[in-house]
């Protein structure tokens, strides 16, 4: 098993988004790894591996629309299943 079970990814689209910002709260309040969030001022991506999947689409729905959102369980993945 892996230690952060969930790829989380998913785009946010809104106005004066600001990628350091993003990445700092990650840092400073998700437990997880592999984050990249990457974009400009109206767009980012975000990527990350957690264990709490909802935490950061609560978080990142709070700063504009998210979409194309994925949640896949790695360690199903790693284990033949569908993710």
């Amino acid at each position: 098993m892996t230690e952060f079970r969930y790829d989380t990814q998913l785009l946010i689209e809104g106005k004066g988004l600001d990628e350091d910002a993003i990445n700092e709260y990650f840092i400073k309040n998700f437990k997880g790894d592999s984050l990249i969030a990457v974009g400009d001022d109206e767009l980012i991506k975000v990527h990350f591996h957690t264990n709490e999947p909802w935490k950061v689409l609560e978080y990142c729905a709070s700063l504009g629309e998210i979409f194309d959102i994925v949640v896949e369980d790695m360690d199903r993945q790693s284990r033949g299943l569908q993710g």
